[in-house]
């Protein structure tokens, strides 16, 4: 079972990438709740994208170490697009391709965030693990582990912060 952590509300600052935005102080209770919710494992391996947003979420969720694995990013935004709607559904309705200048194509980061977990997956074949990161790239991962398509309604209904378990269910 891998559990997907989506990590809690940032501080946006729309001055700045996404990618550098930290975690909302306004979000720490939101955080402490899923601690205290006892759907985490104990005794599980535990990896964060390196995203401010998702290592603040981590350090919060888990007095232990927590692994920084760069390719847990999100999918890339180099620009800020006031209306996502339409440019989150072209991701997912055209994963080949990018969606707006300067984001990288769905699938792209579906590759590189499979590739990551099959690592640390392979690496920790008798733990549980924990994976702290992002809405996108959990949800392809999620299909990607599950042999489904990404569901953007799924990506919907992610809460900020929100647990996913999902079995693997890929033949090895």
């Amino acid at each position: 079972m891998v559990f997907l952590v989506r990590h809690g509300r940032p501080l946006i600052d729309r001055s700045r990438p996404a990618h550098e935005w930290e975690l909302d102080p306004a979000a720490y209770d939101d955080v402490w709740a899923l601690r205290s919710s006892g759907r985490l494992p104990t005794g599980a391996a535990w990896f964060s994208s390196p995203e401010p947003k998702a290592v603040g979420t981590a350090e919060l969720l888990h007095d232990g170490e927590v692994g920084v694995v760069d390719d847990l990013r999100e999918l890339v935004r180099t620009e800020w697009v006031d209306d996502m709607g339409p440019v989150i559904h072209r991701c997912f309705a055209e994963p080949e391709r990018s969606p707006h200048s300067g984001w990288e194509p769905l699938a792209i980061c579906q590759e590189r965030v499979v590739r990551a977990v099959d690592g640390i997956l392979a690496a920790h074949q008798d733990t549980e693990v924990v994976l702290v990161g992002h809405g996108t790239a959990w949800t392809v991962l999620a299909a990607a582990l599950t042999g489904t398509q990404p569901n953007l309604d799924e990506w919907r209904a992610l809460k900020m912060p929100d647990l996913m378990t999902v079995q693997d269910l890929r033949s090895r």
